[in-house]
């Protein structure tokens, strides 16, 4: 079945002679955010550039410019005989206290979950002193990997205390774990966060379809309820080349 490509009139993509800023990086521009809103959906094919560019009143060059930046950032890719595809949107995720299922589905990016388990297991020390209980304490553990546009995003680690909320592994599936504790009538309200990054394991890599060793995010959250106590220890691992976080720096 052939993919589906895209119209340059249905994304209503133009660019301003006067303005300062370079043509095509205006055309760059609104090709990425018609990728990030998912007018562009991965998969699709951008069309022919001549035509993109007799369309527009723009000259191939500028075009191929316009396109090329966002083959260097991955989001499409040049396949011959093919055109010109969207490959991906990489997930641009604030650094603050949310989850990936809805940080996923406020920006389109249609989330879906698949539990890998979903078991009860004693707390060793490290996830004992993340959440402030004994060593060897029971705990829920709960591995899923989660998708966006179908396509694998992150392998996510919970140790959740017992009593906490009911981990059903149906409503894991359709839902985001900080959604269902909500629901539960418990108020998340703050969390204390590592990122770093690191190279993926070989059984990293095969669930994130990625190859062994390639380059993978990853945080570490425990997440405390308004009365102080530790509701969850997350350690989670992203695909460096869908993923990204964003901070906001302010000089002091």
């Amino acid at each position: 079945m052939p993919e589906p490509t895209a119209d340059p009139a249905a994304l209503e993509l133009g660019v301003d002679r006067t303005s300062p800023v370079p043509l095509y990086y205006q055309l760059a521009q609104q090709l990425e955010a018609a990728i990030a809103q998912g007018r562009l959906a991965p998969g699709s094919l951008l069309g022919n550039e001549i035509e993109l560019a007799a369309r527009l009143g723009l000259s191939r060059p500028t075009v191929r410019q316009a396109i090329q930046s966002l083959v260097d950032k991955g989001l499409m890719v040049r396949r011959r005989g093919v055109g010109t595809q969207v490959v991906h949107s990489r997930v641009r995720r604030p650094l603050e206290l949310s989850s990936l299922y809805d940080d996923l589905e406020a920006a389109g990016g249609h989330p879906t979950t698949r539990v890998l388990r979903n078991t009860v297991e004693p707390a060793g020390a490290d996830i004992a002193d993340a959440l402030g209980i004994e060593a060897g304490t029971d705990v829920h553990l709960v591995e899923r990997l989660r998708y966006a546009h179908d396509e694998p995003l992150a392998l996510l680690r919970n140790h959740v205390p017992l009593g906490i909320v009911d981990l059903d592994t149906a409503r894991l599936e359709t839902t985001g774990l900080y959604r269902m504790m909500r629901g539960a009538g418990i108020t998340l309200h703050s969390a204390r966060q590592t990122v770093g990054a690191r190279l993926a394991t070989a059984e990293e890599a095969a669930g994130l379809a990625e190859t062994e060793g390639a380059a993978v995010l990853t945080m570490e959250r425990t997440t405390f309820d308004d009365t102080g106590r530790a509701v969850e220890f997350g350690s989670h691992v992203y695909r460096a080349s869908r993923y990204f976080f964003e901070f906001q720096l302010l000089v002091r």
